[in-house]
């Protein structure tokens, strides 16, 4: 706890749909963070190869349409292990960086077709750590991805401390950040789509109840990032610019906005964080310590893995 370290938080946009170019993007990304010093870099939720804003845009009825833009975000997904993962392993590997990176994961314990979305977390030794499936897809998130379990909420030791994540809006759910509490996270990286004033302020909330430090990662992309082949892009309004603007940010336990947010462009963000600062924040309140009242209140996480959650 006596320490302090260098963390990143990676606003980039991806190749769209191209799991190769992303890759390759982010493993340069992995490198310059290695290179400025930072013990840990976290990148947007569904980086690897893409948000699918689609969803928002076109009707469940246009299924012909849907099937195909579905047929790509499936081969541009990541299985893990997968030659994906190695490159990303071997990429913090040589830049002795931890790394917790948003995707879409296939289903490899069965189908192979239906998608997650999912955080993948290496450490700086390259090695797998472990992946996180978002509990509750959004809205119109649900015709897409299915919806993960208890098994994945955790934090992990590494060399950046306890580092543990939840997706966008799973971090609005009580209970989960319990849970992400109770496993002791320093460090709760938070991938998201959400670039609203709300957002962040909920973000500086968490940090705040949690006592721990908090890295809000969105992607910043522009309409040009999507190729032309892709008919939904003509689906936003004339003359809008950006899909979204990121307002990416590093957030202390106490609240205070360390780094960012960084808006309307791609850039990496960095903070020294200080490990004496979630004792610190402690002192008057810890939400599963002396504050937690267990003579009160139960809680309890189904930690097995749930076969049929798709």
């Amino acid at each position: 706890m006596n320490k302090t370290i260098k963390v990143a938080s990676a606003q980039l946009s991806p190749i769209f749909l191209n799991k190769e170019e992303t890759v390759e993007k982010a493993c340069a990304a992995i490198s310059e963070a290695g290179k400025n010093g930072a013990d840990l870099v976290v990148f947007p939720e569904a980086f690897i190869s893409g948000y699918p804003d689609w969803v928002w845009l076109i009707p469940n009825s246009k299924g012909a349409e849907l099937n195909e833009l579905y047929l790509k975000l499936v081969e541009s997904a990541v299985s893990v292990p997968d030659n994906a993962t190695s490159k990303l392993c071997e990429a913090a590997k040589k830049a002795k960086t931890n790394v917790v990176i948003g995707m879409h994961e296939r289903n490899t314990e069965s189908s192979n077709s239906s998608l997650f979305n999912s955080l993948l977390f290496i450490g700086h030794k390259g090695e797998i750590l472990g992946k996180h499936r978002k509990l509750i897809p959004t809205g119109g998130e649900r015709l897409i991805w299915g919806q993960g379990d208890g098994s994945t909420l955790c934090s992990y030791d590494t060399s950046a401390g306890k580092i543990a994540g939840l997706i966008c809006w799973e971090n609005y759910m009580p209970l989960a950040r319990n849970a992400i509490y109770e496993s002791g996270a320093q460090i709760l990286a938070a991938p998201t789509w959400d670039k609203s004033p709300n957002w962040l302020q909920s973000m500086q909330h968490i940090a705040r109840e949690g006592g721990l430090f908090v890295i809000s990662t969105c992607m910043a992309i522009k309409i040009d990032d999507i190729p032309d082949e892709y008919e939904f892009k003509k689906l936003y309004p004339e003359g809008r610019k950006w899909i979204n603007t990121g307002n990416s940010a590093i957030i202390a336990p106490n609240g205070q906005i360390l780094a960012g947010p960084l808006e309307a462009e791609e850039g990496i963000l960095y903070a020294e964080i200080d490990f004496q600062q979630i004792i610190k924040s402690k002192r008057m309140f810890d939400a599963v310590g002396h504050y937690s009242r267990p003579d009160v209140f139960s809680f309890n996480v189904n930690s097995a893995l749930n076969k049929n959650q798709l």
